[in-house]
């Protein structure tokens, strides 16, 4: 029953340390990458569908990704898309790709997507602690029902102290390498 709330706890752990990766990988840097435009969708035959399925990114230098999509007829909606999207970027349209060349980060922007990127940690940490209460919660449930010992559930929430120490660290990993590549100039 421990080991079935400790695999239950740590899947839960890491998707939401997968969430806080993905989620920091949308803010934006002075690079271009294709992350950016994850959580984008455009308008394709009267469906929201996800700009992956509808083209392909590359970068040719590190600030411009061209968007080439797989059916032309797709080009206005991705841009209508990517303007939308309030990315900070300015799509530009030649008939075959989109352009987007990604501006330099001001001092000032740069700061205010550090704030942003923190913000966005300090939910994941919380979220990580939040499974952690659920699961000590299980565990005393468990207790309460003599299902377990006592000394069961205090080597248990050792063990879930340690786990939440393991996933926050994480999240602080993420975060401290988003913000080097925001610093980065």
């Amino acid at each position: 029953m421990i080991a079935d709330v400790e695999k239950e706890t740590k899947a839960k752990m890491q998707v939401t340390v997968d969430h806080a990766k993905e989620d920091l990988s949308t803010i934006r840097t002075g690079r271009a990458h294709p992350a950016m435009f994850n959580r984008l969708t455009a308008d394709y035959y009267g469906a929201p569908t996800p700009l992956q399925q509808l083209a392909t990114f590359t970068s040719p230098d590190p600030r411009t990704m061209l968007i080439t999509p797989f059916d032309r007829s797709a080009l206005g909606a991705i841009e209508k898309a990517i303007r939308d999207a309030d990315l900070g970027v300015n799509p530009s349209n030649d008939g075959n790709t989109i352009r987007c060349v990604m501006p330099q980060l001001t001092e000032e922007r740069r700061k205010e997507y550090i704030k942003m990127a923190r913000h966005k940690a300090e939910e994941a940490r919380v979220a990580v602690r939040n499974v952690r209460r659920h699961a000590i919660d299980q565990l005393k449930k468990l207790e309460k029902e003599h299902e377990i010992s006592e000394d069961d559930l205090a080597r248990a929430e050792k063990a879930m102290d340690a786990t939440t120490k393991k996933y926050v660290e994480a999240v602080d990993e993420a975060l401290k390498n988003k913000e080097a590549e925001l610093s980065e100039i």
